[in-house]
């Protein structure tokens, strides 16, 4: 266990190697121990300071990253300006007159902060935001320098959550969920939940929280909320016919983590999200401020929800598919009533939502449709898989699965065996698997009972051709993180734009 710095020169490495450098994961004790500041990992409080020259030479990193074509310029401009300015976060956040909302969860932060943001601008609330998703440091600080606006809206990765939360001292936490991933990097889950609980009894906690009433990691006894001082706003699912009777495999918070019953569920949503309660500590599920009491799925193309707000009740259409989708849905709209909208705004701007990159995004790609439809742990995986059995009932299922084992990935790729596959076994039309990783995964599927005409190629461009090729109307992408970025490479040498990633920084330089 790494223990805290004794000197300014291991300080000065811990600075570098998780400031300078992004290595977070590895110094996790180091930066939040009980004996360490966290702010020793940003710096000395005489940091060079920001400056205007900064902003400008941060900025033109930016211009340069697009132009050459290497990325979107989501995260260099960020990169380099913390170099230059190690508190530049914190002073720009700062400036924001109406302060900073942070949004974080394992699965679905980037979809939750896109809805946020189109509520808070169908307001007529000038936002800034890191839309493509770059959600460390980096990817905040670039959208920090390149945005204008009033208010912040930032994804927030769930480990970086409470060194971000110290620099930029929110005025709203929106807690979506927590459940098992990359566990090379940040380990079992009783560490984030230790992590997120200390946060709120920090310096950084926000005097508001939004937070699952659904994830009993969240608000369940012993959770994360469980004893915080500060005012939560609570969304949950109300739909009994929604989900199914105990959770599925696997099942992320068994027992109940103050007392160790096992808790025991009336209705599970996504992987452990639910109604659940704990015989020993006699307590429950709490009820939501903000609830959906009807929930339509149909497949991939819409999910239909009434919303039940304090006051007020309203019908709305989502893009963005399934149940894990209204959590988001419930999740933006929570925040948004602390924020002060009204029910009308908060429909307009869920409807009017585009999906974020690669979550849900529909395409069209030579004559066919394409669904991208990012998946990175079992929980994410079961929350697709229970969409895809929905749309086979209209259409046949023609897949492409790309599995990766980078950095963002998870280099452990173990998950997958985790992931309830057998739930379509014997359902697909066609599949390809492709990737770094696509031997591994073709074997679990072919354990899972797939049983359908299959092809491995680890190329992605080329396994991807064949399996558009094949599919005769539509093809639905099922990539991890590093797969999405290459088949975005892949698809943008054919001319063909994916999303609108990087459009916000190219708009502000």
């Amino acid at each position: 266990m790494h223990v805290r710095p004794t000197s300014r020169s291991a300080e000065r490495r811990l600075f570098e190697q998780v400031w300078l450098e992004g290595r977070l994961e590895e110094h996790l004790d180091a930066v939040y121990g009980d004996r360490c500041d966290p702010n020793a990992a940003v710096g000395p409080a005489d940091a060079p300071a920001l400056t205007y020259t900064k902003l400008g030479l941060a900025r033109a990193a930016g211009r340069i990253s697009r132009a050459s074509g290497r990325g979107g310029g989501t995260a260099a401009p960020g990169r380099l300006l913390l170099r230059l300015a190690p508190r530049a976060i914190a002073t720009m956040a700062a400036r924001l007159r109406d302060g900073v909302v942070l949004v974080s969860a394992t699965n679905g932060k980037t979809t939750t902060a896109r809805m946020l943001v189109s509520i808070l601008e169908a307001d007529g609330r000038r936002v800034v935001s890191n839309r493509a998703g770059a959600n460390t440091h980096w990817g905040v600080s670039t959208a920090l320098a390149e945005g204008a606006g009033d208010i912040g809206v930032f994804e927030v990765d769930e480990a970086w959550l409470p060194l971000l939360a110290e620099q930029m001292r929110p005025r709203l936490l929106v807690l979506g969920n927590l459940s098992r991933d990359r566990l090379d990097g940040y380990g079992e889950l009783e560490r984030l939940v230790c992590l997120w609980r200390t946060l709120l009894r920090s310096a950084g906690a926000a005097p508001m929280v939004v937070a699952n009433a659904d994830d009993a990691l969240l608000t369940g006894p012993g959770g994360v909320l469980d004893g915080a001082s500060l005012h939560s706003i609570l969304f949950g699912l109300d739909d009994e016919r929604a989900g199914s009777a105990a959770p599925e495999h696997p099942h992320e918070a068994p027992h109940c983590a103050r007392c160790g019953h096992r808790l025991e569920y009336t209705r599970a949503f996504v992987g452990h999200l639910g109604h659940y309660r704990c015989d020993g500590c006699r307590r429950s599920r709490p009820a939501p401020d903000v609830r959906a009491i009807a929930v339509d799925e149909r497949g991939l193309e819409a999910t239909r929800a009434t919303i039940a707000l304090p006051g007020a009740t309203f019908a709305v259409s989502l893009a963005q598919p399934g149940l894990h989708n209204v959590h988001n849905a419930l999740a933006a709209t929570a925040a948004a009533v602390t924020l002060g909208a009204g029910p009308e705004v908060i429909r307009a701007g869920l409807q009017s939502v585009r999906p974020p990159f690669g979550r849900s995004e529909t395409i069209g790609v030579q004559g066919r449709t394409v669904h991208l439809c990012l998946v990175k742990n079992p929980a994410g995986v079961n929350a697709m898989l229970r969409v895809l059995e929905a749309h086979r009932r209209r259409h046949p299922l023609h897949l492409w699965l790309a599995l990766n084992d980078g950095a963002a990935d998870g280099r452990d790729v173990s998950w997958i065996w985790d992931a309830n596959f057998e739930r379509l076994g014997g359902q697909p039309a066609a599949v390809t698997c492709s990737g770094r990783r696509a031997g591994e995964l073709a074997v679990r599927l072919k354990y899972a009972g797939w049983n359908c005409p299959f092809e491995v190629d680890e190329n992605l461009d080329t396994s991807f051709a064949r399996a558009l090729m094949r599919a005769p109307q539509s093809l639905i992408a099922l990539p991890t993180y590093t797969a999405l970025l290459g088949l975005r490479a892949v698809l943008n040498r054919r001319g063909v734009v994916v999303s609108d990633w990087g459009t916000t920084a190219r708009s502000a330089a």
